[in-house]
């Protein structure tokens, strides 16, 4: 059994440490969160260890690995100390908000063998990644176009967008990392417009934008297209779409239940779609957990590293700077 410790209960972390708990191959080492209850309150229902520190975690022989579900300015920290420890690590996205931060942690653990794996779920979705195999298996023929739909059912909280890094750091960073897996390619071009739609006062407040849209392009000249926004009304928008020479293949969204009704007021009237990341995506996290087990015991590199974290912020610095200049950006400009 691998025994995983989880650092940060929140809403997020506490997910993780349910579906550790519940995993056939691994269990539940303990878990750590600055906020003493926090951690308290989930140890208590899952009958761990609520460790009174992170360096506790780190310096623990009961602990094999840790998952990093807290705050992004620990993130990077807290790679460089598993890595020290020998512990491999799960860390969610990003690795930090600031690009010279990543890269000087790359520099500290370059070299290591401990598995670092990055918390890019999507990856994990079996419709994304049924839309990625049949790419793989020529399907389709050769990619021409990806098109990438992400909105949230309503807009984080005010006190969580100020500190979020930006919508491209926070939201849109898991749609450049699906850009990448679905394309199977690297980006050369990104050119990004955004506005604010949704919370005109607090985007403003926080040179921030609420409704972006990033076209981005390969070497090659194949198209990938990003569409996000903070509020849906109708609930979590997911879709993916790749659209090739031989072909389609799309990934929709999920609802409640399949149900469809029709009746004298209209016909295909279908139940609201799922309502935020973890209903959306518990089949995923619950994979994204398995997959890095499997890599821990097999010795193998995870399925989304370091790099794929690395590359994703890039991208999104690259958004960012189409935004502000009003212009097309090379990536190799940032990289």
């Amino acid at each position: 059994m691998l025994r995983i410790a989880v650092l940060g209960c929140g809403r997020i972390g506490r997910m993780h440490a349910e579906n550790i708990h519940a995993h056939p191959r691994a269990a539940l080492a303990g878990v750590f969160d600055v906020v003493e209850g926090a951690s308290r309150e989930i140890a208590e229902k899952l009958g761990v260890t609520a460790f009174a520190s992170a360096d506790a975690v780190f310096a623990s022989d009961q602990v094999d690995a840790v998952l990093i579900a807290t705050s992004t300015p620990t993130h990077a920290d807290f790679i460089e100390q598993a890595v020290a420890a020998g512990k491999p690590v799960l860390c969610e996205k990003p690795i930090d908000l600031s690009l010279d931060r990543v890269k000087a942690c790359a520099a500290r653990i370059a070299g290591t063998d401990v598995p670092i794996m990055l918390g890019f779920v999507r990856r994990f979705d079996k419709g994304h990644a049924a839309v990625r195999r049949a790419i793989e298996a020529g399907r389709i023929g050769a990619v021409h176009q990806v098109t990438i739909t992400s909105r949230d059912p309503d807009i984080a909280p005010d006190a969580y967008i100020e500190v979020s890094g930006g919508i491209f750091r926070d939201m849109t960073i898991h749609d450049f990392d699906m850009a990448r897996f679905i394309m199977g390619e690297e980006f050369k071009t990104v050119t990004a417009v955004g506005a604010r739609l949704v919370s005109p006062a607090l985007m403003d407040r926080c040179d921030d934008h609420d409704t972006v849209t990033v076209t981005m392009t390969t070497a090659r000249g194949q198209q990938c297209v990003i569409s996000n926004s903070r509020r849906a009304v109708y609930g979590y928008d997911q879709r993916i779409e790749a659209f090739g020479s031989g072909g389609m293949a799309i990934s929709e969204n999920h609802a409640e239940t399949n149900m469809r009704l029709y009746g004298a007021s209209g016909t295909d009237q279908a139940p609201p779609l799922l309502n935020f990341f973890i209903e959306r995506y518990a089949q995923a996290f619950a994979s994204e957990i398995d997959a890095f087990v499997d890599a821990v015991e097999t010795g193998t590199a995870p399925a989304v590293g370091y790099e794929d974290g690395h590359k994703a912020l890039v991208l999104a610095e690259a958004a960012i700077l189409s935004v502000r200049e009003g212009r097309t950006v090379h990536v190799k400009e940032l990289d």
